[in-house]
């Protein structure tokens, strides 16, 4: 191979992976997270800044009457911009299990997101431990999308209270058999029946014959006729 197709393969690889190089990546700033009780009132709850890539030390605790509240700017590189989807998702640790939940997104890029014990499933409920809570944004074209962990959440709960209920979760499976019960195909009557009605047709046959050629006039004209032939 020659130098200058050394060259040309260079340059050509180089201007292929060269927008990828520079594509812009999804993430926020501006990123506050706060717990608002239920007489707080307006403003009444504490705020934390939330960073990108920078996962808050200490995990926010949720109560019963709680509502967490989290406010911030999504940009695509250095402008603010509305993607596809973006949404917390919450992970309990014991048994692994996710749960999501979308931000509210305007077109000027400002989220909002509030969550209350009421939204979480139950089985975030039942434990003590703290669950690990990330923001994830993406949407279509080339821009990197963005998924850290943001902070831990520690549901909180009175324990003298009422365990909520759980409804136990649809399963799609094998469902018993069901037996259908169809009408029953109509049936001939018994030969027996069938051959006495019969039998009482053919006897009447000549009896009829008789009277439609001697019960009327025009009947013993043709009768007369017919025997003068």
């Amino acid at each position: 191979m020659q130098p200058h197709t050394f060259s040309t393969v260079a340059l050509f690889i180089s201007a292929w992976g060269l927008p990828l190089a520079f594509a812009a990546s999804w993430g926020f700033n501006d990123a506050t997270i706060s717990v608002h009780g239920k007489k707080a009132g307006v403003g009444g709850g504490e705020k934390q800044n939330l960073v990108e890539n920078k996962p808050l030390p200490d995990p926010i605790t949720l109560g019963e009457s709680d509502t967490l509240k989290i406010l911030l700017t999504i940009n695509e590189g250095k402008k603010a911009s509305q993607p596809h989807q973006a949404f917390l998702l919450l992970r309990e640790p014991r048994s692994n299990l996710d749960t999501s939940f979308p931000l509210s997104i305007k077109d000027s890029g400002k989220g909002k997101l509030e969550l209350s014990q009421k939204d979480l499933p139950v089985q975030f409920l039942s434990g003590s431990q703290t669950s690990s809570a990330s923001l994830i944004i993406a949407s279509f074209g080339s821009s990197k999308p963005y998924r850290n962990h943001a902070f831990d959440l520690k549901v909180e709960f009175d324990s003298s209270s009422p365990p909520r209920p759980f409804d136990k979760p649809l399963r799609y499976g094998k469902l018993p058999e069901i037996h259908h019960i169809f009408k029953p195909d109509p049936k001939s009557p018994p030969k027996i029946i069938t051959i006495v009605f019969a039998g009482a047709v053919i006897a009447a046959l000549p009896s009829l014959l008789i009277v439609s050629f001697t019960g009327s006039p025009g009947a013993k004209n043709r009768w007369s006729k017919i025997e003068g032939l």
